[in-house]
């Protein structure tokens, strides 16, 4: 019987972590079909990043009960608990990646004069920064690396990087251009949700780091 439940609960684990990883596949091509979508001003590619979100809402939703079915049926210590908790609150972080792209995407149809705005070469290489921590994170967190972890707390500084000089550029061009300040706020938008889907990383690295050795990375990493 113990060996039935430690197996049962193994493969319970192994499922939490594979619609975690399928969560965060689906999220990293949601911000690089958003990005793509808003540097070429293709409306039908947004509106699939719009639609697909619903994937990523009911991916989370049986992460969700799945991890209380284990709570419930395995009453899982220690270890296996702060995995099982990790889980958890990373697909409710993934879910909100998603929910940013989506917002990426909406923006799409409202820039006018594309061609105006330098900040438009310079988004898509800060969504990759932040798609690119979203990967190492739900590498990191498959292979239950801490060390990984704390390497995309450290790339976060990148991310806010470039938005504060997208920022700039931003504020710059709509004070010398009165009429782009619509799009140019617009942008400010896109610009802020990727800033903070990097965030998003980072707190997901920090519970990767908190189930992988039970204790959270120094301050000097956050």
């Amino acid at each position: 019987m113990a060996e039935h439940t430690v197996k049962a609960f193994d493969e319970d684990i192994t499922h939490l972590r594979g619609l975690i990883t399928e969560m965060g596949g689906l999220a990293e091509v949601a911000i690089q079909e958003s990005l793509d979508a808003l540097v070429r001003g293709d409306e039908e590619l947004a509106q699939k990043v719009v639609d697909g979100d619903k994937k990523l809402d009911a991916l989370e939703m049986q992460v969700d009960k799945l991890a209380v079915r284990v709570i419930a049926l395995r009453a899982p210590m220690a270890d296996d608990l702060r995995e099982v908790i990790a889980a958890l609150k990373i697909a409710g972080v993934v879910e909100r990646i998603g929910d940013y792209s989506k917002n990426i995407a909406k923006r799409v149809g409202s820039i006018e004069g594309r061609e105006r705005f330098e900040p438009l070469t310079l988004l898509p290489a800060m969504a990759e920064l932040a798609s690119d921590m979203v990967h190492d994170v739900l590498t990191a967190y498959a292979a239950r690396d801490a060390n990984l972890a704390r390497e995309v707390i450290a790339a976060d500084a990148k991310v806010d990087a470039f938005y504060n000089s997208i920022f700039r550029n931003l504020v710059s061009h709509m004070v010398e251009n009165p009429s782009t300040i619509s799009s140019a706020a617009q942008l400010l938008f896109v610009a802020r949700n990727i800033e903070r889907i990097g965030d998003h990383a980072t707190n997901v690295a920090e519970m990767v780091h908190f189930a992988a050795t039970g204790v959270y990375p120094p301050d000097e990493d956050r």
